[in-house]
Parts: C-alpha cells; sequence; structure tokens
C-alpha cells in the first residue's frame, strides 16, 4: 500500500505551471498509490465553497475525477484554505480531516497536522488564527458576497506577506515542546506536518525512544511529496517541473 502525503501548494490561477504539475502528479497518484493526504494550504486562498470560479472548477473537477477512479483523498485546513466545508468535500470526494489527526501507515501511528499551531513563538499569527477559526468569524464573512470576500482575502494576504518579511525565521518555526506535548498528547512517536516549508525530516528522544518530525516541503518551483510504503518506508522526494515524477 502507498501512501502519499503533501502540503502547501498555494495553488492559484497566477501559477499554471504549478496546477498542471499537481494535476500530472495527480494522476500518477491514481496509478500507482491507494491514498493521498493533503495537508493544508492545498489554495493560496479559499473564500468559500460558493467561489465556483472556473478555476476552482478546474481543480474541483481533477479531485473529483482522481477520486472515482478510486484514489482515497483526505484533506486537513491549512491557514490559507480554513474556510473549505462540506460542499467542497462533496463536489471533490474528498473526506475532511480535524485539525489532529492520527493515522496508521504500515502500522505505524502518526500524527498529521497542518503545523501552524506549533509555531507558538509566532504570537501575532495564532491571534489571528484564533479569529479566523472563530465560527461567528467565519459565518460573517461567508455572508458577505463574493467580491468583498476576496478583498478581504487579499488584504489578509498582503498582511501576512508583510508579517513573513519582517518576523525572523526562528519565531515563524515550530517550538518544539509543543511538538513533544502534541506526540505525548496522541501518544506517538511519529509526526508530520507542512505548513513551515522547510522540508526535512528531524529525529530526537521522546519517551525514552527516537521520535521523528518529518515536514512536508512546498510548491513554489518544484513539488515535494512524502511517499509512504507498505513496508515501513518514508521518502521525501522533489517533483521537477522539467520532469515527470511518479510516487511509485
Amino acid at each position: 500500500m502507498i501512501n502519499v502525503l503533501i502540503s502547501d501548494l498555494h495553488l492559484e490561477e497566477s501559477r499554471p505551471d504549478i496546477v498542471e504539475l499537481f494535476t500530472k502528479f495527480l494522476t500518477e497518484c491514481v496509478a500507482t498509490a491507494d491514498a493521498l493526504y493533503i495537508l493544508g494550504d492545498f489554495f493560496e486562498m479559499w473564500i468559500g465553497d460558493d467561489d465556483l470560479s472556473p478555476f476552482n472548477l478546474m481543480i474541483i473537477t481533477a479531485l473529483k475525477k482522481a477520486t472515482d477512479q478510486g484514489l482515497a483523498i483526505y484533506f486537513m485546513h491549512g491557514n490559507r484554505d480554513f474556510l473549505i466545508g462540506k460542499k467542497f468535500s462533496r463536489l471533490t470526494g474528498c473526506k475532511l480531516l480535524p485539525e489532529e489527526y492520527v493515522v496508521e501507515l504500515a502500522g505505524v501511528p502518526i500524527l498529521l497536522m497542518h503545523g501552524d499551531v506549533l509555531c507558538t513563538q509566532d504570537l501575532a499569527y495564532l491571534k489571528f488564527r484564533k479569529k479566523a477559526r472563530n465560527w461567528f468569524f467565519q459565518k460573517f464573512v461567508l455572508l458577505q458576497s463574493l467580491k468583498r470576500r476576496r478583498a478581504i482575502a487579499e488584504r489578509y494576504r498582503a498582511g501576512s506577506k508583510a508579517h513573513t518579511s519582517t518576523t525572523s525565521a526562528a519565531i515563524m518555526d515550530v517550538t518544539q515542546s509543543e511538538v513533544m506535548r502534541m506526540m505525548q498528547k496522541h501518544n506517538v512517536q511519529h509526526m508530520i506536518h507542512g505548513h513551515t516549508h522547510r522540508p526535512a525530516v528531524h529525529e530526537f528522544e521522546l519517551n525514552g525512544s527516537t521520535a521523528t518530525r518529518t515536514v512536508l516541503g512546498p510548491w513554489h518551483e518544484d513539488g515535494s511529496a512524502l511517499i509512504c510504503k507498505s513496508d515501513g518506508s518514508r521518502e521525501l522526494i522533489v517533483i521537477k517541473l522539467s520532469a515527470k515524477q511518479t510516487p511509485s
């Protein structure tokens, strides 16, 4: 059994190269993988399931085709697409996951997260996150027109870029004590997340034995994926724009 995990594609109409790379990779997943896990920030921004623009419909159609062909796709919210809801799930066939989800891969329990709540030093972001994830705030936003919502999203997007350009890399990375707390909360020795855009596999001691934290890479220039096979092996791969790679 092959499970593929990706995160932080930030799909948007202005990056047709990344969109094309993903759709090709999705086709390969249908042919060679059993399940695909998308751990947030799949879209650069998502302003509501009723925004059925030609671009969004193209992505929805690609996902629906893949799930209809037998690929199980699981979706976790990120900080860019937390407004994705049940309608998106129905249209695509994707199953929505909670913010903290333990999955067994090759018999090993692994905690999946987007990763943003692990960055406990980024107080400005966490303040925004608390507001944005409030159900009343979301309901208020979704009552606005699509035009108004798009303007709100663009404003927050600009603010996010300004924040990341002026905040130290250390502050925007995960806090190790929070990583360990989350893993102990769920009684796991392995975690996989995205968000930080720093693909790597980190090993450390937890509960007297070796634990791992695997960080998925962003799709800024090339693609990135974690391939988990039935023999227990896990490999971070780079998917080049200029070359077709398969998750086999």
